[in-house]
C-alpha cells in the first residue's frame, strides 16, 4: 500500500498563528510541543501530521478543511498567474516545475509575488507620468495612486472574497444584514429623513447603537451601505495588512485605497464569490439578470464583475469605466491589464459616451486598437441619487470590456457574428491613426504638416514616419 505524501504547510501555519496573534512560543505552549518543533514546521523542514493537524483543529477551535487548507494551490495559481506575463513569453515554465517551487519554496515564492506586485506600480507609475501631453510636474496624485494600487493587483483581494463569504453565510443564517448587525454589534438600523442625515448616506451613531440610513435610498443602496459599514466593522485588519505593501507619498492616496477595499468587501458580502462566480456562467454575464438574483444594482453587479480573478477561479476578465456626460473618467477599474485601463477612456467613438441618447439602454460595440487588439463592450446609463421629488441625480454611463477572445461567452455577443469592430484608440495623444475625424489633439512625436496648400478632412494633418 503506498504511503501518504507528507504535508507541508508552513507559510499557512505561520499565518494562522499570526493571524491569532500568537508567539511561536505561545502556539508551542498551547499544542504542548518545542518552540524549535513549531519554527521547522513554519519553514517546511518537517511535515504537518495528522495527530498535529487534529491538535490544531480542537486548541483553536477550527474547521479541519480550513486548517489542512489546498495543499499550496492557490500559491501555484497565483504564481502561474504572475508567470503569464509576456514578459517571461520567452522563458520555458513546466507547470509541474512552478508547482514543485509553490509547494517547496513559499517564501520565494512569497518573495516573487510581491516583487512583481512592486515591479507592476512603479510600472504603471512609469506610464503615468509619461503618457501626458505635457510634462508633469513630480506632485502626489492620490487618485492616481490609488488606482495604480488597484490595478497592480487586477482589482483582486482573495483574502477579503474569503471573509466576506463567511460574512455572508453568517448574515444569511442570523436572517440577513440587519439582523446580524443587532446580533455580533448590537447594532439597530434605523432610516432617517435626508434633512436629520444632513448630507450622509450613512452614519454609525455609537452613541445610540445604530447604523442610520438616509430614508430616500433604494433597496439596493440600503443594502450596499450596511454590507459597507459590515467591512469596516469586520475587516479592519485586513485593510490595514493588504495597504500595508502599497506604495502611497501620502494619507490621501492611502484612504482612497482603503474606502475602494471597503467597497470590494461590501460588494464581496453581497455577492459572495462562490455562489456568484457560479451564476456568472449560467446567466451569462447577463448584468441585470445577476443584479436582480443578488439584490445589487446594475453598476454594483457590473463593478463585482471586474474582480472575479481569485486564482483558481478565474472567470472572464473585464475593464471597467463610468464617465459623466462631459466625459470626466469618475472611476476605473481593471481585472484584465487592458491597455487602455490607465489612460483610456476619452476617444469619442467609443459608445460609452453616447449612451445618454438612449437612457437604460444596453449597447454593445466591438473595439479595435491601433496595434490590432480586439474588445467587446457594453455600455448603459446609471442613475446615482434621486429617492424624492426635487432630489439632485446624477446621470452617469458605465462600460464593461473584455478581450474579443471571451466574448463568446457573454449573453451580449451570442446572437450574430462580430462586425467590422470600431477603431479606437487609448487617447488622442498616443492614438496614431492618421484620419480619424474625431481627434482631439495630435499623437506624441508625430510632425504636423502645414496647411498653407492643402487642408485634410482629419482635424491635423501628420508628416510620414
Amino acid at each position: 500500500m503506498a504511503k501518504d505524501r507528507p504535508v507541508y504547510m508552513g507559510p499557512r501555519l505561520r499565518r494562522l498563528r499570526r493571524d491569532l496573534g500568537l508567539t511561536q512560543a505561545d502556539m508551542a505552549a498551547d499544542l504542548d510541543i518545542s518552540a524549535s518543533y513549531v519554527a521547522l514546521l513554519e519553514r517546511n523542514q518537517r511535515p504537518l501530521t495528522a495527530d498535529m493537524l487534529l491538535r490544531l483543529a480542537r486548541t483553536y477551535k477550527l474547521d479541519m478543511a480550513e486548517v489542512a487548507g489546498d495543499g499550496g494551490a492557490e500559491q501555484t495559481a497565483r504564481l502561474q498567474a504572475v508567470l503569464k506575463d509576456p514578459m517571461f513569453a520567452d522563458i520555458d515554465l513546466p507547470g509541474l516545475a512552478t508547482g514543485d517551487v509553490a509547494v517547496n519554496y513559499p517564501g520565494i515564492t512569497e518573495a516573487l509575488l510581491r516583487l512583481y506586485t512592486s515591479y507592476r506600480e512603479e510600472h504603471l507609475a512609469l506610464a503615468d507620468r509619461g503618457a501626458g501631453s505635457e510634462p508633469q510636474e513630480d506632485v502626489a496624485d492620490p487618485v492616481a495612486e490609488s488606482r495604480r494600487f488597484l490595478a497592480a493587483r487586477r482589482n483582486s483581494f482573495p483574502l477579503l472574497d474569503d471573509a466576506a463569504e463567511k460574512l455572508a453565510a453568517e448574515a444569511e443564517a442570523e436572517g440577513g444584514l440587519t439582523a446580524w448587525l443587532k446580533s455580533r454589534h448590537n447594532l439597530r438600523v434605523r432610516r432617517l429623513p435626508s434633512d436629520v442625515m444632513a448630507g450622509s448616506m450613512r452614519r454609525l451613531d455609537r452613541h445610540r447603537d445604530a447604523v442610520l440610513l438616509d430614508d430616500t435610498l433604494d433597496g439596493a443602496s440600503s443594502a450596499f451601505q450596511l454590507a459597507l459599514q459590515i467591512a469596516y466593522l469586520e475587516m479592519r485588519k485586513l485593510f490595514d495588512a493588504i495597504l500595508k505593501d502599497g506604495q502611497f507619498s501620502g494619507t490621501s492616496g492611502q484612504r482612497l485605497a482603503r474606502r475602494a477595499l471597503a467597497s470590494y468587501g461590501a460588494a464581496a458580502i453581497l455577492m459572495p464569490y462562490t455562489a456568484f462566480a457560479k451564476a456568472v456562467e449560467a446567466r451569462r454575464y447577463d448584468v441585470e439578470a445577476l443584479a436582480r438574483q443578488f439584490g445589487a444594482s446594475f453598476e454594483q453587479t457590473a463593478h463585482r464583475l471586474t474582480t472575479l480573478q481569485k486564482p483558481g477561479q478565474e472567470r472572464v476578465p473585464f475593464f471597467f469605466l463610468r464617465v459623466d456626460p462631459a466625459g470626466n473618467v469618475s472611476k476605473r477599474l481593471d481585472g484584465a491589464g487592458f491597455p487602455f485601463a490607465r489612460h483610456g477612456g476619452s476617444c469619442p467613438l467609443w459608445s460609452v459616451h453616447r449612451v445618454f441618447e438612449t437612457p437604460r439602454e444596453v449597447v454593445t460595440q466591438w473595439l479595435e486598437l491601433p496595434d490590432g487588439q480586439r474588445f467587446f463592450s457594453i455600455a448603459r446609463t446609471v442613475t446615482a441619487g434621486g429617492g424624492g421629488w426635487g432630489a439632485p441625480r446624477v446621470e452617469r454611463a458605465i462600460a464593461l470590456c473584455c478581450a474579443a477572445d471571451h466574448a463568446h461567452r457573454l449573453i451580449y455577443a451570442q446572437d450574430a457574428p462580430p462586425p467590422e469592430p470600431t477603431p479606437i484608440g487609448v487617447t488622442c495623444r498616443l492614438c496614431h491613426r492618421a484620419q480619424c475625424m474625431a481627434r482631439s489633439a495630435p499623437p506624441i512625436g508625430r510632425d504636423m504638416l502645414p496647411d498653407d496648400y492643402r487642408r485634410t478632412r482629419a482635424p491635423f494633418g501628420f508628416a510620414d514616419g
